[in-house]
């Protein structure tokens, strides 16, 4: 095999979801110290004088102890070169997630073992479903007292619609929590407490062993010896294709706050995962292996260093190879452009690259040309990759500055923290940015844009909720020529333009918008726009 197709071969490139608290953030770390990556697993939560989680870089983030932006980490395990996609997990950056879901190949989905499947594990994992995204269940937190195994596998089946197969299992729970039964592997890897740094005396014992039987209770050995009957007379097979399409979900169980079942399942994990995969764009399939190079923009972070007062542009590299210094098409703009400062990340902290192959994450400095879902690629070999929805927001405020001489600042700031995807901003038709609605899918997003305006750029706001709860896109208009005044609608239902000069509506009920569509002939609304 050729070193590229090996080095692409070798990328494995996945996002970590799961509902707040559930130790997704944890687990990142854990996987960060087995790649020699860090030194010291960071807890999100923690005393005064101990670390923050590496993934978690902004400084709100570390206040709160929550992730409220994608994360992009890469380091080496093995023989493997893995990018770790870690997204927020709280509900009002589910649109974060969803672009960040678009840039992986697979997903590892980590649930709470006392609490089951919860409401932002069904949200995210509908979008894995509608990509077909490879999905891996990490049942955490078995160091404390948990539901039954059998429940938690019926609750992933009945709730999100996907078949399990328990790879391992579990002995016991909390105080009583031993280690796994290794399926595949026919073993026991036994835990006995657990060191900050890796797997702590894992040892791997066969079933019968004497070792085994005197380690477990005759009661935790005989529960063990009728699961394992009942899941092998019962459960289904493994079958790997219907991993990668999306049909069968591999279980682990384990704790990643004491280490037990992290590394065994990280390895099994690279194994089962596929490598880059093929994208769709305008002139077909674009085959990872292709030798010509192409790209498309997924995130967009304005001042992650803020001595450089910096925006990167996060692109994932959909085929070929990436080298720096050669010229690429920037589709979107219509302009060959050289990608500048091309970074590989751990967080904040970054190396410039001279190479990265198809499956890889870089961040490229933005001057303020790309937009999320815009198209990099070879200049011989023009395509355009199928664009990233955007979603309709919930909550809508009308924002200003508190300080009239800061308008300039005011609305860099806003727009920069629009074109980075974390809230949406619109205005009445020609007013320009005089007045500056922003909408939200929760209420957390208010707080960050508050936060981010003063810190970032020095300007206090002014913020008054607005009754609109609904939104739609206008469809099939011409918004040079759109005569918006001679839609019949209520007093109620506001109109107005997004920064790609689309027009939308604001509705403040369902029947508002029943009523819209009901007395303007041909009217065509959507619920996201896809921008390409």
């Amino acid at each position: 095999m050729s070193d590229f197709r090996q080095e692409i071969g070798n990328r494995r490139t996945f996002a970590i979801i799961s509902h707040p608290d559930a130790g997704k953030t944890t687990i990142t770390e854990k996987f960060l110290l087995y790649g020699g990556a860090i030194q010291e697993a960071g807890m999100v939560k923690g005393k005064k004088n101990s670390r923050h989680a590496v993934s978690d870089w902004m400084e709100i983030e570390k206040q709160r102890g929550i992730s409220v932006t994608s994360s992009v980490l890469q380091f080496r395990y093995g023989d493997k070169c893995i990018n770790i996609l870690d997204t927020p997990g709280h509900q009002d950056f589910s649109e974060d997630t969803y672009r960040t879901l678009m840039a992986a190949d697979s997903a590892v989905m980590v649930i709470d073992a006392s609490k089951g499947v919860e409401a932002q594990t069904r949200k995210l994992f509908k979008v894995c479903a509608m990509r077909g995204v490879p999905i891996f269940t990490f049942i955490n937190k078995m160091d404390r007292d948990s539901r039954d195994p059998y429940e938690l596998l019926e609750e992933i089946e009945n709730e999100l619609g996907i078949g399990t197969f328990a790879v391992n299992w579990p002995i016991g729970s909390g105080k009583e929590f031993k280690g796994v039964y290794d399926r595949m592997d026919e073993e026991v890897i036994a835990f006995e407490g657990a060191d900050a740094r890796h797997e702590a005396k894992a040892t791997h014992l066969q079933f019968d062993s004497p070792e085994l039987k005197a380690l477990l209770s005759e009661m935790q050995y005989q529960t063990l010896a009728d699961d394992m009957e009942l899941l092998a007379g019962a459960g289904d097979a493994f079958d790997l294709d219907a991993v990668h399409h999306g049909k069968l979900s591999p279980v682990f169980f384990g704790s990643a706050l004491t280490n037990f079942g992290v590394e065994p399942f990280l390895k099994k994990f690279l194994v089962m995962t596929p490598p880059p995969t093929a994208r769709q764009a305008d002139i077909g399939t674009i085959d990872p292996f292709e030798e010509k190079f192409s790209a498309f923009v997924f995130k967009i972070q304005a001042n992650m260093n803020k001595a450089h007062r910096d925006r990167i542009a996060f692109m994932r590299i959909c085929s070929g190879k990436f080298e720096r210094g050669r010229d690429v098409w920037h589709v979107q703009g219509g302009k060959k452009i050289q990608l500048a400062q091309p970074q590989q990340l751990m967080a904040q902290d970054r190396s410039i690259v001279d190479e990265a192959y198809a499956g890889d994450i870089i961040g490229v400095f933005d001057p303020g040309i790309f937009s999320i879902g815009d198209t990099v690629c070879d200049p011989s070999r023009k395509c355009i990759f199928s664009g990233i929805p955007t979603f309709a927001p919930e909550l809508f405020a009308r924002v200003r500055q508190k300080d009239t001489l800061k308008r300039k600042q005011f609305v860099k700031g806003v727009e920069q923290i629009a074109q980075e995807g974390a809230i949406q901003i619109f205005h009445e038709p020609n007013s320009g940015m005089e007045e500056v609605i922003v909408g939200v899918v929760g209420q957390l997003q208010f707080e960050v844009l508050e936060y981010r305006l003063k810190n970032e750029y020095k300007v206090e706001i002014i913020r008054e909720m607005l009754p609109y709860e609904h939104l739609r896109w206008i469809e099939n208009v011409d918004a040079e020529t759109f005569d918006y005044k001679a839609l019949t609608l209520t007093s109620d239902t506001k109109v107005v333009q997004d920064f790609h000069g689309n027009y939308l509506l604001l509705f403040t009920s369902p029947w508002n918008i029943s009523w819209a569509l009901d007395h303007n002939e041909g009217l065509t609304l959507a619920e996201f726009s896809e921008n390409t």
